[in-house]
C-alpha cells in the first residue's frame, strides 16, 4: 500500500496495528482523532485529488485555517504523488497571485470567506480546480473527500521526487520556492525523532502554524513518526498552553512563545511534568533561556534550520544546552563555516558563512536554476547566508544574516555582537541593529531598541552602555526607541522594514 522510500510510508509505519491510538486532540472542541481515522481520511483525500486529475508531480496549493483536514490534505497530496504547497493565510491576493502563477498548481484550496477575492486570482493564474476549507472543517474539500472510501494505494514515488514546495519569506527580492524531496523530509524528521527521543508515549503541544517547516515538517512529522499524540491548538494562546501542559510531555515553539509564557500565571506548576521544550525559527535571547530555566527548571533546547534544509543543528538532548548557540550538527548533516569568497572552511572560532550538506538539503528553487546554482554548490553544500562561528567545543552560533552585515567606513560590523550588549543593559527588552545609508561612512550603525518600561532608558543610556565594549566603528551612530520590533508570523524580526523606516535618518 505504501512504499518504503515514500514519505507517507515513513509517516504511517509507526502506527500500523495501533489504529485506535490518538494522534490529535483538538483543544477547542475536545475532539480526539485516531491514527486509523486520520490516515483513512487522508486516503480519501488522495482519491479525490486523483479523480480531479492530479498526476504525480502536480502541485496542490492551500491557503486555509489550521485544521485537521489541512493535515489530511498534506498527507493525501503526498499519497497521490503530488507536491504539497502550503501558503500563509496572512498573504494578500497580490502575493497569492505570484505563488499561483509561479507554481502552477492544479488545485488551490482556500477559506470559503476568501473566494470573492481569491477566486478571480486563481482563475487568472490558470488553476483548474478551486476548493474550499473553513476553520470548522467544512468546505468542498471535505465534501469531495467524503465521496470516496479509504484504501487508496499510494502512487509510487522515488526518494528524490518532490513532496512539497515551501516559499521563502521573501524579505528581499522575489520569494523562492524551495523544492523538498521525500528523502529530505523523511530523513530529517526521523533524525529529529531519534535525537530528541520522541516515542509513542509523547504528547506534543502543537500551537505552531502548519504552513511552515516548523509546524508541519518538524512538529507534525515527528509526532507521526514516533506514533505519539499532539494537542492541536489553532494558534498560540499562553493561557490555553498552560492549561494543557500537565497532560503533555513536549512543546515546540518560537522565542515569542516562551517570552509570553513567562508572564503567564501558573507556568512553573504547569511545566512540572514536561520533558522537553524546543525553540527555533528565530534567535532565542540568552536572558529568556536563563529566566525559563530559573522558573520551570527546564533548559530550552534551541535548534537551527531553514526552509531549504529543514533542521541542521540542535543543542543536545542529554548534555549542556548552551544559551546563545544552536548546538551541534545533526547526525548525517555536515556543517562548515566558510570564507564567502573561496568557499573554504575557516579555522574554528572564526566568523564566516554557514554552509550545510546532507540528505535534508532541498533540491533547488522552483523555476530558478540560476538562483539554485548561486546558492547550492556542485559539491552539495548549500550556502545558507547565515553568518556563524563554531567554538572550541563544537557549538554553532549564528551571528546574523549575510544580508544584515553592515559595512561602515570599510569595516565589517556584525549586528548580533552589538545586540547582545544592548540586550544586557538595564531597561532594555530587546534590540535590532541595522545599517542605514550615510554620506561619509557608506552605512551607519543604528540601534533600534524596545525599552522594557522599567527604567526609563534613553538613547544616551544605550550609547553609554555599549561604549566600553565596542570598537568605535561598531558603536551606534544613532539609537531609535520604539514600542515593538516588526516580526513575521514565525517571530523573526523584519530588519528590512526597519531599514526602510530609518533609511533617511542621516539625510
Amino acid at each position: 500500500m505504501y512504499q518504503n522510500n515514500h514519505l507517507a510510508m515513513r509517516l504511517r509505519q509507526p502506527s500500523i496495528g495501533h489504529e485506535a491510538r490518538t494522534i490529535l486532540r483538538v483543544h477547542e472542541s475536545g475532539r480526539a482523532v485516531s491514527y486509523g481515522a486520520f490516515f483513512a481520511r487522508a486516503e480519501q483525500v488522495a482519491a479525490a485529488l486523483v479523480e480531479a486529475g492530479v498526476k504525480p508531480g502536480d502541485r496542490v496549493a492551500a491557503q486555509t485555517p489550521k485544521t485537521v483536514t489541512m493535515l489530511e490534505l498534506y498527507v493525501g497530496t503526498v499519497l497521490a504523488g503530488a507536491v504539497f504547497l502550503p501558503l500563509n493565510p496572512a498573504y494578500t491576493a497580490t502575493e497569492i497571485a505570484y505563488f499561483l502563477q509561479d507554481s502552477g498548481p492544479r488545485i488551490f484550496v482556500c477559506d470559503p470567506g476568501d473566494l470573492v477575492h481569491l477566486g478571480p486570482v486563481a482563475r487568472e493564474c490558470g488553476v483548474v480546480h478551486l476548493w474550499t476549507l473553513a476553520a470548522d472543517e467544512t468546505g468542498t474539500l471535505a465534501t469531495r473527500r467524503d465521496a470516496y472510501l479509504p484504501g487508496f494505494a499510494a502512487i509510487t514515488r522515488d526518494a528524490s521526487d518532490l513532496a512539497a514546495i515551501l516559499y521563502t519569506s521573501g524579505t528581499t527580492g522575489r520569494s523562492k520556492g524551495a523544492m523538498l524531496t521525500h528523502r529530505a523530509l523523511a530523513s530529517n524528521s526521523d533524525t529529529l525523532r531519534e535525537v530528541w527521543q520522541f516515542t509513542d508515549r509523547d504528547v506534543l503541544i502543537h500551537a505552531l502554524p502548519i504552513f511552515h517547516t516548523h509546524g508541519l515538517f518538524v512538529a507534525t512529522n515527528i509526532t507521526l513518526m514516533s506514533g505519539g499524540a499532539a494537542i492541536f491548538l489553532p494558534r498560540f494562546d499562553a493561557s490555553a498552553i498552560c492549561k494543557v501542559m500537565p497532560d503533555a510531555t513536549a512543546m515546540m515553539g518560537v522565542p515569542t512563545f516562551y517570552v509570553r509564557l513567562l508572564e503567564t500565571p501558573g507556568l512553573a506548576d504547569a511545566a512540572r511534568n514536561m520533558r522537553l521544550f524546543v525553540s527555533g525559527s528565530a534567535p532565542l535571547l540568552a536572558e529568556t533561556h536563563a529566566r525559563w530555566q530559573a522558573k520551570t527548571g527546564h533548559a530550552i533546547l534551541e535548534r537551527y534550520g531553514m526552509t531549504e534544509t529543514n533542521m541542521n543543528t540542535s543543542n543536545p538532548y542529554a548534555g549542556e544546552r548552551r544559551a546563545g548557540t544552536v548546538g551541534f550538527p545533526l547526525p548525517g548533516v555536515e556543517v562548515i563555516v566558510a570564507n564567502p569568497e573561496t568557499g573554504q572552511a575557516v579555522p574554528r572560532g572564526e566568523v564566516g558563512v554557514l554552509e550545510v550538506r546532507g540528505p535534508n538539503v532541498f533540491a533547488g528553487y522552483w523555476n530558478m536554476p540560476e538562483k539554485t546554482a548561486e546558492e547550492l554548490r556542485e559539491n552539495g553544500f548549500f550556502i545558507t547566508g547565515d553568518i556563524a562561528q563554531i567554538d572550541a567545543d563544537g557549538y554553532v552560533s549564528i551571528v546574523g544574516r549575510a544580508k544584515d552585515l553592515i559595512i561602515s567606513g570599510g569595516f565589517n560590523v556584525y549586528p548580533k555582537e552589538i545586540e547582545l550588549l544592548i540586550d544586557d543593559l538595564d531597561g532594555v527588552s530587546e534590540s535590532a541593529v541595522i545599517g542605514v545609508p550615510h554620506a561619509d561612512f557608506g552605512e551607519a550603525v543604528v540601534a533600534v531598541v524596545v525599552p522594557d518600561g522599567s527604567a526609563g532608558v534613553t538613547e544616551a543610556d544605550i550609547q553609554d552602555g555599549v561604549r566600553a565594549g565596542l570598537a568605535r566603528y561598531k558603536q551606534p551612530k544613532a539609537v531609535a526607541l520604539i514600542d515593538e520590533l516588526p516580526r513575521n508570523t514565525m517571530g523573526k524580526v523584519q530588519k528590512n522594514q526597519l531599514r526602510q523606516r530609518f533609511a533617511g535618518l542621516f539625510g
